[in-house]
């Protein structure tokens, strides 16, 4: 047998040993041979490395060399669920998809891994990329890291993969590893891990892959895409995917009814606990992929999938004092300094009192034993105060303020809203700096080489006192403040500079514009020209865009009517923003200009997301209910009976998927 040939023996037999004892947990051979191998192929590679191989099971024992994170981003965006923790929101869920459908489903129950999430892509059956999830879009490439796991397969069994795929999970620090950890870490008076999850992302994100290696992390599979896979259900396709060496959860279930998740969900409420890795909810997912397109997505999560979320812990503990922060809309909340309490994994200082209705109803006062839980056990809140426990040295009743604890200003609370708000927009400085985070946020302006610290010191400096300050800075503004170098300086000219090819649509987002968020401000970049009809634009205008209510159109027509808000635009307009709508060269058309369609069922060729994007892309607009208005409605398989007992009656023209297609090719 010739060297390569060994080498190629050897790696084969170790995966094969490898997902045997840490995925089936059914070894074939002792430790001391599987170690007695890894040894020889060690040796082998190294006085052979014309033979070298990224995927080799050598590469899980890591490497002790430093090396930094790339960004990458991903093919599809990874998208956080709505969460919810009461059946009657399971149950609303189900209901939405049922009218969505209105076709038979089923439900993919499954359990919530409470780790870090991770991408992995698999080439001809080798792992060749792991991202972490990022911002959504963008991830750090992980992949020397993730190779050391090795319940991750680095060569697929069989031959009946797709040739590209991508396959999602968790990284997860299992409760013995992380407890052991954690008592070497004590032992050598080192600050303790505060939970599992905590653990096992400060180790994905270690610069040294033999410390990752000597961690022990685990990782759980929980979602296949790809162009090529084998099955139209998630459920199916997760099966197939163990037979290629996955490790899929076994407690995944098929439900059919609500019947059936809310028996799931009160089993594992229970039985998690007994699970050797931490869990904090149940997935449900609508399982037909076909069916996952007609739903489509919102800005933020997909309309298929809800997280329900398993009840906090609680802990008892005493409030000290309330303080108040002032965000970048104004808004005031009340935050409680509590007596340090471990809670759910981490350590409680602080829990958010939210407004003035929740005070008052608590009926709380300094020196409290209050209940402290944490919502979906990351946010903490104070849930009830423990009135018998009060005694002679009860503190002061906790009154909300009138007063902005910053500027001073007088406080308002809006008809029909329950926070407190300050009025001094344009001179309170945590206003002024939230706006100026949100303008350079990733999804906003993408500013990536300024952050809240930088603003803080830019502002405190008197160099910027909005945003449009910031496209007057020089590098010779910048290298004068305390730890900025000419380096540091030039990065961040250069990424003020790049932001003005920020397109409309989120040139708009950046702008602060109360309740206009990522969609809205994409709706309203599809449905005006440029910045200027927008601000001509009146409320019934507004009104007729797709998804633009009563409240956001006031907003925008009272922000535009707020002279230093124009002043604003037309000095971002003069720097160079993009502030008009850019027409692709391709694909668009004015052929549904001023028609007003609904789209109603279930469609084969595009999602209903797509449909929409491709009417608004040929001049058409979307509305989500059929009036006298009602140009036509496109109409898929499984139309609405409601929607289609309304077009009868006022006369409306319905059109099939093909005859659409038809009228804008």
């Amino acid at each position: 047998m010739t060297v390569k040939e060994t080498i190629d023996r050897l790696r084969s037999e170790l995966h094969r040993h490898n997902y045997n004892y840490y995925v089936l947990n059914s070894p074939e051979i002792s430790d001391k041979e599987f170690d007695d191998m890894m040894s020889e192929l060690q040796d082998l590679e190294r006085e052979n490395p014309e033979y070298q191989d990224n995927n080799s099971p050598t590469m899980r024992v890591g490497s002790d060399l430093n090396k930094n994170f790339t960004q990458v981003e991903h093919r599809y965006p990874m998208l956080s669920l709505g969460n919810t923790y009461s059946e009657s929101e399971v149950a609303d869920f189900y209901e939405r998809v049922q009218k969505g459908l209105n076709e038979d489903f089923e439900i993919c129950a499954e359990l919530k891994y409470d780790g870090t999430s991770i991408s992995l892509t698999y080439e001809n059956g080798k792992l060749i990329r792991a991202v972490t999830r990022g911002d959504g879009e963008k991830g750090d490439d992980v992949t020397d890291n993730v190779k050391t796991i090795r319940t991750i397969p680095l060569i697929l069994h069989g031959n009946n993969y797709p040739p590209l795929f991508e396959i999602r999970g968790e990284i997860l620090l299992p409760w013995v590893v992380f407890e052991k950890l954690n008592e070497e870490r004590e032992a050598r008076e080192e600050p303790l891990f505060a939970n599992p999850r905590n653990a096992a992302s400060g180790t994905l994100k270690s610069q040294n892959s033999s410390v990752v290696a000597s961690r022990k992390l685990d990782a759980y599979l929980y979602y296949l895409l790809g162009e090529e896979l084998p099955y139209d259900g998630h459920y199916e396709n997760l099966q197939e995917a163990s037979k290629w060496g996955f490790k899929i959860s076994s407690h995944m279930k098929k439900c059919h009814s609500l019947a059936d998740i809310f028996n799931y969900i009160n089993y594992w409420d229970v039985e998690r606990k007994n699970l050797p890795v931490a869990t904090d909810g149940i997935v449900l997912k609508v399982n037909s992929i076909r069916q996952q397109r007609n739903l489509g997505f919102t800005a933020k999560s997909p309309r298929w999938a809800i997280a329900y979320k398993f009840q906090a812990e609680r802990a008892l503990t005493r409030l000290n004092k309330v303080t108040y922060q002032v965000g970048r809309t104004g808004a005031i909340t009340p935050v409680a300094n509590l007596d340090p309490v471990q809670l759910a994994g981490t350590v409680v200082k602080r829990a958010s009192l939210h407004n003035a209705d929740i005070i008052e109803n608590l009926d709380l006062h300094i020196g409290d034993m209050v209940y402290v839980e944490k919502g979906g056990e990351i946010i903490p809140k104070i849930t009830g105060v423990d009135k018998d426990t009060r005694g002679m040295l009860l503190g002061e009743k906790v009154k909300f303020i009138t007063r902005c604890p910053s500027c001073g200003s007088n406080l308002i609370r809006y008809e029909g809203e329950a926070a407190h708000y300050c009025t001094n927009e344009t001179a309170c400085p945590p206003q002024i700096k939230g706006k100026i985070e949100h303008f350079i946020s990733r999804k906003a302006m993408n500013i990536d080489s300024l952050g809240p610290e930088k603003v803080d010191a830019f502002y405190n400096s008197h160099l910027i006192k909005d945003v449009a300050d910031l496209y007057t800075l020089t590098v010779e503004d910048i290298k004068q403040l305390d730890r900025m170098g000419q380096k540091s300086a030039e990065n961040i000219i250069n990424g003020i500079a790049k932001s003005k090819e920020v397109p409309f649509e989120r040139v708009l987002f950046a702008l602060g514009i109360r309740f206009v968020g990522e969609t809205v401000a994409k709706k309203l970049a599809r449905s005006v020209k440029d910045i200027d009809e927008l601000q001509d634009a009146g409320i019934e205008m507004l009104k007729n865009i797709d998804e633009i209510g009563e409240k956001i159109a006031q907003s925008i027509v009272a922000y535009f009517q707020n002279a230093a808000n124009r002043i604003l635009v037309e000095r971002l307009k003069s720097v160079g923003l993009q502030f008009s709508r850019k027409e692709e060269a391709v694909n668009y058309s004015d052929k549904l200009s001023g028609q007003s369609i609904v789209i109603s069922g279930v469609f084969s060729k595009h999602s209903r997301d797509e449909y929409k994007d491709i009417i608004e892309k040929h001049g058409g607009k979307n509305s989500g209910s059929i009036s006298a208005k009602t140009s036509f409605i496109l109409a898929g398989e499984n139309m609405g009976p409601a929607k289609l007992e309304k077009a009868d009656k006022l006369g409306i023209k319905i059109i099939s998927e093909e005859e659409f297609i038809d009228l804008i090719s």
